[in-house]
Protein backbone atom coordinates (compact mmCIF):
# COMPACT_ATOMS: atom_id res chain seq x y z
CA UNK A 1 0.00 0.00 0.00
CA UNK A 2 0.97 3.42 -0.78
CA UNK A 3 2.41 6.11 1.74
CA UNK A 4 2.53 9.47 2.50
CA UNK A 5 5.58 11.68 4.13
CA UNK A 6 3.84 14.33 6.46
CA UNK A 7 4.59 17.07 3.40
CA UNK A 8 3.26 15.02 0.83
CA UNK A 9 0.05 14.50 2.58
CA UNK A 10 0.13 18.28 3.31
CA UNK A 11 0.17 19.25 -0.61
CA UNK A 12 -2.61 16.33 -1.19
CA UNK A 13 -4.49 17.85 1.19
CA UNK A 14 -4.18 21.45 0.47
CA UNK A 15 -2.34 22.83 4.02
CA UNK A 16 0.63 23.67 5.43
CA UNK A 17 3.35 20.57 6.59
CA UNK A 18 2.96 22.36 9.75
CA UNK A 19 -1.10 21.98 10.07
CA UNK A 20 -0.48 17.94 9.04
CA UNK A 21 2.51 17.77 11.52
CA UNK A 22 -0.24 19.54 14.32
CA UNK A 23 -3.41 16.80 13.53
CA UNK A 24 -1.17 13.66 13.14
CA UNK A 25 0.65 15.00 16.71
CA UNK A 26 -3.18 15.23 17.79
CA UNK A 27 -4.00 11.88 16.86
CA UNK A 28 -6.65 13.11 14.27
CA UNK A 29 -4.28 10.93 11.31
CA UNK A 30 -2.56 7.63 12.12
CA UNK A 31 1.17 7.64 11.06
CA UNK A 32 4.36 4.50 11.46
CA UNK A 33 7.45 5.38 10.58
CA UNK A 34 8.95 3.83 7.24
CA UNK A 35 12.07 1.76 6.66
CA UNK A 36 14.28 4.88 6.75
CA UNK A 37 12.70 6.35 10.00
CA UNK A 38 9.97 8.69 8.32
CA UNK A 39 6.72 9.51 9.70
CA UNK A 40 4.51 7.98 7.35
CA UNK A 41 0.82 8.09 6.72
CA UNK A 42 -1.05 4.98 5.07
CA UNK A 43 -2.81 5.57 1.54
CA UNK A 44 -5.95 4.28 3.19
CA UNK A 45 -6.01 6.70 6.29
CA UNK A 46 -5.21 9.88 4.40
CA UNK A 47 -8.08 9.19 1.66
CA UNK A 48 -10.56 8.72 4.66
CA UNK A 49 -9.16 11.81 6.71
CA UNK A 50 -9.53 14.11 3.55
CA UNK A 51 -12.87 12.63 3.24
CA UNK A 52 -13.41 13.39 6.37
CA UNK A 53 -12.13 17.48 6.25
CA UNK A 54 -14.00 17.55 3.37
CA UNK A 55 -17.15 16.68 5.25
CA UNK A 56 -16.71 19.45 7.41
CA UNK A 57 -15.04 17.30 10.17
CA UNK A 58 -12.12 20.02 10.14
CA UNK A 59 -11.02 22.10 13.13
CA UNK A 60 -13.17 24.47 13.33
CA UNK A 61 -16.38 25.37 10.70
CA UNK A 62 -14.22 27.93 8.11
CA UNK A 63 -13.21 26.62 4.77
CA UNK A 64 -10.01 26.32 3.85
CA UNK A 65 -8.80 29.03 1.57
CA UNK A 66 -5.59 31.07 0.46
CA UNK A 67 -7.54 34.08 -0.32
CA UNK A 68 -6.35 36.72 2.59
CA UNK A 69 -8.81 39.73 1.75
CA UNK A 70 -12.15 38.67 3.03
CA UNK A 71 -15.24 41.63 3.29
CA UNK A 72 -17.74 40.64 5.06
CA UNK A 73 -21.08 41.86 3.78
CA UNK A 74 -24.93 41.40 3.10
CA UNK A 75 -25.85 39.83 -0.42
CA UNK A 76 -27.72 42.30 -2.36
CA UNK A 77 -28.44 41.34 -5.61
CA UNK A 78 -28.09 37.53 -6.95
CA UNK A 79 -28.88 36.63 -11.17
CA UNK A 80 -29.00 33.52 -11.88
CA UNK A 81 -28.58 32.10 -15.63
CA UNK A 82 -28.80 28.78 -17.16
CA UNK A 83 -25.16 28.04 -16.28
CA UNK A 84 -23.77 30.77 -14.37
CA UNK A 85 -24.72 33.10 -11.32
CA UNK A 86 -23.90 36.90 -10.68
CA UNK A 87 -23.61 37.78 -7.11
CA UNK A 88 -23.25 41.13 -5.99
CA UNK A 89 -22.22 42.03 -1.88
CA UNK A 90 -22.15 45.10 -0.45
CA UNK A 91 -19.73 45.35 2.19
CA UNK A 92 -19.36 48.29 3.93
CA UNK A 93 -18.52 50.90 1.12
CA UNK A 94 -17.15 48.25 -0.89
CA UNK A 95 -19.76 46.97 -3.77
CA UNK A 96 -18.06 43.74 -4.99
CA UNK A 97 -19.58 41.46 -7.86
CA UNK A 98 -18.35 38.02 -8.29
CA UNK A 99 -19.67 35.25 -11.36
CA UNK A 100 -19.89 31.40 -9.98
CA UNK A 101 -21.57 28.65 -11.03
CA UNK A 102 -25.43 28.73 -10.59
CA UNK A 103 -24.69 25.06 -8.73
CA UNK A 104 -22.47 26.73 -6.47
CA UNK A 105 -25.04 29.57 -5.52
CA UNK A 106 -27.62 26.92 -4.92
CA UNK A 107 -24.86 25.09 -3.06
CA UNK A 108 -24.32 27.86 -0.44
CA UNK A 109 -28.12 28.77 -0.24
CA UNK A 110 -27.15 31.87 -1.14
CA UNK A 111 -30.12 34.88 -0.76
CA UNK A 112 -30.84 38.56 -1.10
CA UNK A 113 -30.62 40.11 2.76
CA UNK A 114 -28.42 36.97 4.06
CA UNK A 115 -25.07 37.66 5.06
CA UNK A 116 -21.88 36.65 2.87
CA UNK A 117 -17.93 36.78 2.78
CA UNK A 118 -16.35 38.31 -0.56
CA UNK A 119 -12.53 36.42 -0.40
CA UNK A 120 -10.45 38.31 -2.93
CA UNK A 121 -7.50 36.75 -4.05
CA UNK A 122 -5.47 38.66 -6.92
CA UNK A 123 -8.39 39.16 -9.67
CA UNK A 124 -10.73 36.26 -8.36
CA UNK A 125 -13.33 36.95 -5.87
CA UNK A 126 -15.09 33.75 -3.50
CA UNK A 127 -17.83 33.69 -2.05
CA UNK A 128 -18.19 32.58 1.38
CA UNK A 129 -21.77 31.86 3.48
CA UNK A 130 -20.89 33.71 7.05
Amino acid sequence: MQSYTIGQAARLLGVSPDTARRWADAGRVATHRDESGRRVIDGKSLAAFSTEIAQGGGEDDASYTSARNAFPGIVTGIRLGDIAAQVTIQAGPHRLVSLLTREAVEELGLEVGMQATARVKSTSVHIDRT
